[in-house]
């Protein structure tokens, strides 16, 4: 099962998993909050440190992080979006600085949510709490 895990107050993040929702024709993923029951267990069976992290990707027994996370959804979301895979042989520290600018700023940016996003019946089953 393909998991992405994320900040379910960040308006960003929410963003993103509306966006990989339309995208994802083939119900490939499924989804949970960092802040939920689910997030926590998953964070500790990996033993992942949750620091300025704002999205996870468990895919095969792996957890992709930072960067490596957004790359590997892409070319799983597949189309036109798995163009940007190739953007792995980039250096780890130059990709990951661009997540961290981007996930220390977010709040400020996009704004925080008072509570998790809250998903439609129709996409309820894709969400794991």
């Amino acid at each position: 099962m393909n998991i992405i895990l994320f900040d379910g107050v960040c308006n960003l993040c929410n963003g993103v998993v509306s966006f990989i929702i339309k995208r994802d024709k083939k119900a490939l993923f499924r989804f949970a909050a960092l802040q939920s029951g689910t997030g926590q267990l998953l964070l500790k069976r990996y033993g992942v440190e949750n620091e300025n992290i704002t999205l996870f990707y468990f895919k095969d027994n792996v957890c992709f992080r930072k960067s490596a996370a957004v790359l590997h959804i892409f070319k799983d979301l597949g189309g036109i979006w798995k163009c940007f895979y190739p953007l792995i042989i980039l250096p780890v520290c130059l990709r990951d600085t661009v997540y961290l600018f981007i996930s220390r700023n977010r709040y400020r940016w996009f704004g925080k949510r008072k509570n998790c996003m809250i998903p439609t019946e129709e996409i309820r089953k894709r969400f794991l709490y």
